[in-house]
């Protein structure tokens, strides 16, 4: 016998068991994502060089205006433009006639000059025979012993005229007074020159060694007592007996590393130099004191009038320092943070108080200890107290706080 059901009892029993497939075919609550995976590396500590950069002004080492000291057509320009010159060498001609035709009267009036003196002492001799006999009063004797004085005036009169001739002559041919480059001619053949005064030709400059000059701050040079106020003897001849010792690596004379110089392109020059001199007082406007660096210049690659930077590294700066990747720390207006992964994994924000950079590096004065790991990569997900997945950053050459190739020691 079959169980007959009404519909609404049968329909009652279908939607119970829709209800219960449902039911069963439910997923499973969310599982909650794992922790932020970060980039970890410790805080070491080492010793850095630190240096400080200052704007630097290339000169020559000795710098000579040549100019026209006599009036007259300038003749010939016997050097070309910006041509490296030696000592003695033949820079200009002015025309010469008019000084040779004063030469070759100062010549003559000379002579007779000389034809005076030799007349007027023998009418002295032969006078003073005719007063030893009384053939002759003292007035006449005088007389003659005036005219043989006046002519030996005219004879150094003329002398001199001679000489100052010869010393105009000598100005029509212009030479260069030392080694160096010579600049582009101010005056071309053809135009007068000395009409007011002396005329600006050209100017000579000696490039090898160039002079550097630099501002220090007043701290920097009250931190350097060592090798900043012993400059006494540090002249041209000591300079570069220490060139040579620079380029190989070695320190110069007193343990001096020498100072490096950055060109306008970031490049760093080949040859290093060293510090010769300070100016006698600090600028009270500026709080800065003027040094001034030689370097050699052996292929005249520096020239007066460039722009560099001076990198002079700080005595007893970055020793012993903590040291972390420029990279790991947050700044917020002008105070620095690091993220700190703790051993539990867990982050905290950790204001700390940084240094100089150095490379890559920075250092660190407070805030973090030796040893300590913090995030260099995901610093997003590295929110204060969350936990995180941390892997341990791989050393690269990037770390390296030594200067790039020639960029000191």
């Amino acid at each position: 016998m079959f169980q007959r059901f009404s519909p609404t009892t049968l329909f009652a029993a279908l939607a119970g068991l829709a209800l219960l497939v449902s039911g069963c075919a439910r997923p499973a609550a969310a599982k909650a994502p794992p922790p932020p995976a970060v980039t970890v590396t410790p805080v070491v500590r080492k010793d850095l060089p630190v240096y400080v950069e200052a704007v630097a002004t290339v000169d020559g080492w000795a710098n000579v205006d040549i100019r026209a000291r006599v009036r007259g057509f300038l003749e010939k320009q016997h050097y070309q433009d910006g041509a490296t010159v030696r000592e003695g060498q033949l820079l200009f001609t002015v025309e010469r006639s008019e000084y040779e035709a004063a030469a070759a009267n100062a010549r003559a009036a000379l002579s007779r000059a000389l034809a005076a003196q030799a007349h007027n002492k023998s009418q002295l001799e032969r006078r003073r025979a005719l007063a030893k006999v009384d053939g002759l009063s003292q007035q006449e004797l005088e007389d003659a012993e005036a005219q043989a004085r006046d002519a030996d005036g005219q004879v150094e009169a003329a002398r001199a005229q001679l000489k100052q001739a010869e010393l105009n002559l000598s100005y029509t041919t212009i030479r260069a007074p030392l080694s160096g480059v010579a600049g582009l001619a101010q005056v071309r053949p053809g135009n007068l020159v000395g009409q007011d005064g002396p005329t600006l030709l050209t100017t000579v400059s000696q490039v090898d060694p160039v002079r550097v000059t630099f501002p220090l701050s007043e701290i920097d040079y009250v931190r350097a007592p060592d090798r900043l106020k012993r400059l006494a003897g540090r002249d041209l001849a000591w300079a570069r007996r220490q060139f040579p010792r620079l380029d190989r690596g070695a320190a110069a004379e007193g343990g001096d590393p020498g100072v490096r110089l950055v060109l306008s392109d970031g490049s760093v020059y080949a040859h290093p130099g060293v510090v010769v001199a300070a100016n006698r007082q600090v600028d009270a406007t500026s709080g800065t004191i003027q040094l001034e660096a030689l370097f050699p210049n052996p292929d005249h690659a520096l020239r007066p009038g460039q722009y560099g930077r001076v990198r002079l590294r700080q005595e007893g700066a970055g020793a012993n320092a903590l040291a972390v990747p420029e990279k790991s720390l947050v700044q917020v207006q002008g105070t620095y943070s690091l993220a700190v992964v703790g051993p539990d994994s867990k982050v905290q924000l950790r204001p700390v108080k940084v240094g100089p950079s150095v490379g890559a590096l920075r250092i660190v004065q407070s805030g973090v200890s030796e040893g300590e790991r913090v995030v260099v990569e995901g610093l997003q997900a590295a929110r204060d107290g969350a936990t995180v997945t941390a892997k341990e950053a791989v050393t690269t050459a990037s770390n390296d706080p030594a200067p790039a190739a020639g960029q000191g020691r």
